[in-house]
């Protein structure tokens, strides 16, 4: 029988999948969360075999991976922590295999499959499955997570952006057509642990570089999200020679000059019961520092003399907030758990 407080884990030798890894194991009512491995590693029987850093964390069984297998194991939802293209192919047999998913990849992320195909040269996903899918972003839709079946965890770049401009979208506050830049900085973890020239330890070691330059497959997740047409906006991104963190810097013009603590007083309002955004107060900036190693997001900003240019900066751990930390925030959300369990 299935057991609504058991999970499974689908590829959890990557960044991502290591830290949900950690925080499953000592989630408060999660029982033997059950990895599952499709590679070669089949022969390994416990996750602490890879890392070791799990020792002493409790039992993480590991086994082959097959339906089948993930479906006996009494797992009531079921993590991807594996590649879009892998993604593609699981998400619907495990789904038609009576079991919830959330997935870390992008499989799932926009409700046109031709967004999907045209930014991240696959073929699209079935469309409905789109239309069945749950953007993971618990701060603007957790009404909708108690009775998903499957979740798409968003992006850590444009968890990054949305929630730092969301209030102002929604407040009607944008002067959109002087334009939105999104400067965002990311640690090395953030491209996946597939070993590449450009991620070697020398080519990011006391470096920093630009990459992606308006062809970044986040883009239409943070357009879709905001309710930005292309032309508003420029997203850019930088590889930090850091393992992991992300700092988002947001320039932004207001309609009308606007005080400080009006804008305070509108992100404070918005996030209110939000265990996972801190705000910082006007004129204060979040480091990256604030928040590595954990599942929040910290917003700071300031605004100029005039009150009509506005900078907010938005932090968060890329591998948390932006993906494994996250996607057990849905876990939560989705049986009824606190939301902060484990992640605190």
């Amino acid at each position: 029988m299935t057991d609504p407080q058991r999970v499974a884990v689908v590829g959890a030798t990557g960044y991502a999948g290591f830290e949900l890894a950690r925080l499953l194991l000592r989630h408060p009512q999660i029982e033997k969360p059950t990895f599952f491995l499709r590679d070669t590693s089949a022969h390994v029987k416990c996750l602490a075999e890879l890392f070791p850093q799990l020792r002493g964390m409790g039992d993480a069984p590991c086994r082959p991976f097959t339906v089948q297998a993930v479906a006996a194991s009494g797992a009531r939802v079921v993590f991807l922590a594996t590649p879009h293209e892998v993604s593609l192919e699981l998400a619907p047999q495990v789904l038609d295999a009576g079991l919830r998913v959330v997935d870390l990849s992008g499989a799932f992320r926009f409700r046109e499959p031709d967004t999907f195909s045209a930014w991240y040269k696959l073929p699209a996903p079935a469309r409905e499955l789109l239309e069945q899918a749950v953007y993971g972003l618990p701060e603007l839709y957790a009404e909708a997570l108690p009775s998903a079946r499957l979740v798409a965890n968003p992006g850590c770049y444009p968890t990054s952006v949305i929630l730092g401009l969301r209030p102002l979208v929604d407040a009607g506050w944008l002067a959109r057509e002087r334009g939105i830049v999104c400067d965002c900085k990311s640690g090395a973890s953030g491209a996946g642990k597939e070993p590449r020239r450009e991620l070697h330890f020398v080519e990011v070691d006391e470096n920093f570089r630009a990459y992606n330059l308006f062809t970044h497959r986040h883009t239409p997740e943070i357009t879709d999200h905001l309710g930005l047409g292309l032309a508003e906006i420029i997203f850019t991104t930088h590889l930090l020679p850091v393992a992991r963190g992300i700092l988002s810097t947001l320039y932004v013009w207001l309609e009308r000059p606007r005080k400080s603590s009006e804008v305070e007083t509108l992100f404070r309002d918005f996030y209110a019961g939000r265990p996972m955004v801190r705000l910082w107060p006007a004129g204060r900036l979040p480091e990256l520092q604030h928040v590595a190693h954990t599942n929040f997001c910290d917003i700071g900003f300031v605004l100029d003399p005039s009150g009509e240019r506005l900078v907010v900066v938005s932090c968060l751990d890329n591998l948390g907030k932006g993906a494994a930390g996250q996607a057990v925030q849905n876990l939560n959300r989705m049986l009824g758990i606190e939301e902060a369990a484990a992640l605190l």
